[in-house]
């Protein structure tokens, strides 16, 4: 890649952070490593995958795949190389693992953590599931594969609705995410789906930062904004916005958008710099919110865990788990095919 490629690619970014400063200088320098990069990948037989929400200069200089975590973890089973990279945080390099058992999966994230994922263990559902005995336990995609381990089906943020609305169950627990829950109690009385659902109190701190009165000053100051918020967002930002949707469902409402709409996105700032980059003629208002999990992945760690694989995180489940997560992941499928 020549820095000239990579300048034309991400001089429409603005999110204004330091994390995302595209000038050619910088492109010059960013473009040494990732050719580096992609040279030593091929050598390495590796896939890299790359979440929407870390920095442009990955998603667009090295990445094989980029998207959201279900995505991503498809993709894995798409590729014949036995080495994946996974520029995202461990629960995503989990759920990589459970759908690739036989393939090698390395996290390279200095951070590899997050609220949401953190805030439930798989002891915890364990307790919950003495507590709510007539209850099936549906839990999001973003956590543990101790966690799923312990449920009954996955759901990711474009397909709960219609997952949850199949299980013959009418009586639910909800894990983890309290926001998207709520989110989620709205849209099932709006299609007249009758459940009686059980939240826990995890939050994403990133989406639950959103101010509705904020976002209610947006609407008032820009005639014709579209607002795009995620469902991990509070429910009054998700009453206020023209939609509400998973990563890769918000970067096709926007595509889809006529050019002169101005629009407020609510998410982290991994995806607005992508949608900054693929339509540089769209007009993006507001800030967005950092991840600082997601951040720590960068250039020089996917870098060193290609020169150095033993000493990056490598994703290893006992077999227990990994076959009870993948019975979870399948009614998934099951459900939401």
């Amino acid at each position: 890649m020549q820095p000239q490629e990579l300048y034309s690619k991400l001089r429409s970014v603005r999110n204004g952070t330091v994390l995302c400063q595209y000038s050619m200088e910088n492109c010059e320098k960013l473009t040494v490593l990732i050719n580096e990069i992609n040279e030593l990948k091929k050598e390495k037989d590796a896939v890299i995958l790359a979440h929407s929400y870390v920095a442009p200069e990955i998603t667009f200089g090295v990445a094989d795949y980029s998207g959201d975590s279900y995505q991503l973890s498809k993709n894995a089973m798409e590729t014949p190389a036995q080495t994946i990279i996974f520029a995202a945080v461990e629960f995503m390099g989990e759920t990589a693992k459970i759908l690739n058992p036989g393939k090698r999966v390395l996290v390279p994230g200095a951070n590899l953590g997050c609220s949401l994922a953190e805030s439930i263990t798989g002891q915890q559902v364990k307790k919950l599931r003495e507590q709510y005995k007539e209850h099936s336990f549906a839990c999001y995609i973003n956590t543990t594969a101790e966690v799923k381990a312990q449920c009954d089906v996955c759901v990711t943020s474009s397909n709960v609705v219609k997952i949850i609305s199949k299980i013959p169950n009418d009586k639910i627990v909800f894990l983890p995410d309290k926001l998207m829950g709520e989110n989620l109690k709205t849209e099932l009385e709006k299609a007249g789906v009758k459940k009686e659902l059980v939240l826990h109190t995890g939050t994403c701190y990133v989406h639950e930062q959103y101010d509705p009165d904020l976002v209610k000053y947006f609407r008032m100051q820009n005639e014709g904004l579209r607002i795009v918020s995620h469902p991990e967002c509070h429910p009054d930002v998700a009453k206020q916005s023209d939609f509400v949707g998973s990563t890769s469902q918000m970067l096709d409402y926007v595509s889809k958008l006529p050019e002169e709409a101005p629009i407020l996105l609510l998410t982290e700032c991994g995806l607005s710099a992508r949608l900054q980059a693929e339509f540089p003629n769209r007009q993006f208002i507001g800030s967005c919110s950092l991840c600082k999990y997601m951040k720590s992945n960068s250039l020089e760690n996917i870098l060193q865990t290609l020169k150095e694989p033993l000493k990056a995180k490598e994703i290893k489940l006992d077999p227990l788990v990994l076959n009870a997560a993948k019975l979870c992941i399948e009614n998934m499928f099951k459900y939401g095919g």
